[in-house]
Formats: C-alpha cells, structure tokens, sequence
C-alpha cells in the first residue's frame, strides 16, 4: 500500500506491533513510507503514532469535519478524534464489518 492511498482524517486499522487490531486516524503523511495516526486515547495530538503504512489497513472511513480542521490550521481536541473514532467503529460493525 502507498501513503498516496492515505490521506488526512482517514481512518485505519493497525495491523502489526502493540497497537494492532485498534482504529487510529491518520494525522499526517510524513513520505510514502510513514504517516502519524492519533486515536485521541493513548495516542494523541501531542504524541502521534509513526506508523509504516504497510502495516495499515483503510476502512474506507473519513472523518471529514476534523481532516478540514487539520489542514485549515484550526485547533482539534483528543475528545473529538475519540468521539469521532468510536462513532466509526459502531458505523463499521453495525455495517458488518469485523473490525
């Protein structure tokens, strides 16, 4: 997978290391290799997760209010990248998705 694949405000599962399995979201692309994914949790604004994206997985899922707030430069909270994280994992599972 390319980082051309990801963009802000997606979000991904991890698929490998001490996180695998959770929903992060993508906070920035660092190169082709790397991206930063925060999940507001353990993970978060000020600490983000560098993250190989070969070891990522996209669940088609876009958090679209908060991708517009990073890249207009306005303030988001770890409340609302946590808030917006759980709203995708009900969305995905009520979708029937194993995630």
């Amino acid at each position: 997978m390319k980082s051309n694949q990801f963009s802000i405000g997606m979000v991904v599962e991890v698929l490998c290391g001490r996180d695998q399995g959770k929903l992060m979201m993508v906070l920035s692309i660092v190169d082709e290799t790397y991206v930063r994914l925060v999940d507001g949790v353990g993970r978060t604004l000020d600490k983000p997760k560098l993250k190989k994206v070969k070891h990522l997985k996209d669940t088609g899922e876009i958090l679209d209010g908060i991708a517009v707030k990073l890249t207009t430069g306005m303030p988001v909270f770890d409340a609302e990248i946590r808030s917006a994280i759980r709203h995708s994992i009900n969305k995905l599972n009520d979708g029937g998705h194993n995630v």
